[in-house]
């Protein structure tokens, strides 16, 4: 969040003012429907455990209390309020979902500690210097392809500078088309590639815990990469589309970037022996992840990669506890265990039927209509927030209509990563809009299309390509 506040755009200090009313506003409300006689239909174990949501969702929009802080409060107080024993709510942090997050953050560490993902960065936008229109989707090429691999928030990090770099070699004024699209293809490029795997965004295994923890179920990690592999594409292509037609007005010598690029390969001489082991632990564990994963869990081949990283050295235990976000864990854990009370308590059935049941036209059009609300929520708030409301309300109206569990999962969960319109949706959009190059006007009015595209090839995807490959609406 430090990048937005960067920015200074007038909402933040709005909201520092807010601060306080909204604690003590959101308390008061959720302190009213605990002694409150609940509905009918609803039981009191219900209507607290929508009590706790209410207050966990406003924090989470707002920010209010960071996020881990909101998810471990839910978790004191579902015991408090008699919705879940302690020990069956506190046991949900050892859901696979939870550490399979801990362990690709571990390995993402791993990769970018070693210089490995500089070095592929550096050399792939070397391949694409040729002309300015060429290194324009390189670098939406390279941010996606590596979103694939690792967090898309550490791939705009760490592509950040690399691209600020450029556009003081290459002299670009703020305000112009280039330097612009130079930006948005980094944010662009993370957004789309960020919903491509698990790796991308943790949110993904947030979807898969609380799929697991209400039915049982599973998705693997190929069958998920083929669900959003037409949706990625054709963003890609929307993309390239976008950036080419803002830029089709300017052309720039790419003598000077092309320069800042060699010097930038050179310094960081041969590959190391460092490198290479990551490299290949990388390769072998993605390898079985797609092919073991449902057998052997991804989170215990997750955790095994991350063993063999620190018996032989590659990385060490200082390095893990700085650049692992912690608060993550925390936080994912928290919103699991509130899912898993919000079913069990028949709090999500209530809903479903006072509300959703209203929409329950056809399978199709309840598909459609989560996307379209994962897409338009995330762009206001957490994309984990996103899930941890529609998923538990999503899961038991699509069993009511007969739609695959994992269906409904993943029609959720990759839109809720599609937030390209304002910079406090996500980092990668935040950090565009803070190197001055890009307005906030420019990712709305883009986001917008790019949202649309978005929503059409995903629903037609899922209706047309999903049954194909065996996810059946």
């Amino acid at each position: 969040m430090k990048s937005v506040q960067f920015i200074g755009l007038p909402y933040y200090e709005l909201k520092k003012k807010l601060r306080p009313y909204v604690i003590i506003i959101t308390a008061a409300i959720s302190s009213a429907m605990v002694f409150l006689p609940p509905p009918d239909g609803l039981s009191r174990a219900g209507m607290n455990a929508l009590a706790i949501f209410f207050l966990a969702l406003v924090f989470w929009v707002t920010n209010a209390i960071p996020l881990m802080v909101t998810s471990m409060l839910a978790l004191i107080l579902l015991p408090l309020l008699h919705v879940m024993d302690s020990k069956d709510a506190y046991a949900l942090f050892g859901n696979q979902a939870v550490f399979f997050i801990l362990g690709a953050f571990i390995l993402a560490s791993a990769v970018m500690r070693s210089g490995l993902s500089m070095r592929i960065a550096l050399l792939v936008l070397r391949r694409f210097e040729k002309n300015s229109t060429t290194l324009l989707i390189g670098i939406l090429l390279l941010t996606a392809g590596l979103s694939f691999l690792m967090s898309e928030h550490a791939v705009a990090a760490m592509i950040f500078p690399i691209i600020y770099e450029i556009t003081q070699a290459m002299k670009l004024k703020k305000g112009t088309a280039y330097g612009k699209a130079l930006f948005l293809a980094m944010a662009w490029g993370c957004i789309i590639g960020g919903i491509a795997t698990f790796l991308g965004g943790a949110r993904a295994l947030l979807a898969l815990g609380m799929l697991e923890q209400t039915t049982g179920q599973t998705i693997g990690f190929i069958p998920w990469m083929l669900a959003a592999l037409p949706t990625v594409i054709v963003l890609l292509v929307a993309a390239i589309f976008f950036l080419t037609r803002l830029v089709r007005h300017e052309q720039h010598a790419m003598q000077e970037a092309t320069q800042y690029l060699e010097k930038r390969v050179h310094s960081m001489g041969a590959l190391s022996q460092r490198e290479k082991f990551i490299g290949l632990l990388m390769v072998a564990t993605i390898v079985l992840w797609a092919t073991l994963g449902h057998a052997v869990g991804i989170a215990n081949i997750a955790l095994g990669a991350v063993a063999f990283a620190f018996i032989f050295k590659m990385m060490s235990w200082k390095q893990a506890e700085q650049d692992v976000n912690w608060g993550i864990i925390l936080m994912y854990g928290g919103a699991i265990a509130l899912g898993s009370a919000l079913d069990k308590s028949g709090a999500v059935a209530w809903i479903a039927s006072n509300i959703f049941d209203n929409w329950m036209v056809s399978a199709p059009v309840l598909i459609l209509l989560f996307c379209v609300l994962s897409e338009v929520l995330t762009e206001g708030m957490s994309n984990s927030a996103v899930i941890a409301l529609l998923l538990p309300i999503g899961l038991f109206t699509g069993e009511k209509f007969g739609i695959d569990a994992k269906v409904i999962t993943m029609a959720i969960a990759i839109p809720s990563g599609l937030a390209f319109m304002l910079p406090m949706s996500t980092p990668a959009v935040a950090l565009a809009v803070s190197s001055k190059y890009v307005q906030t006007s420019d990712t709305a009015k883009y986001g917008v299309l790019l949202n649309a595209v978005s929503i059409i090839i995903f629903w037609v995807s899922a209706l047309v390509y999903w049954p194909l490959i065996g996810f059946h609406v």
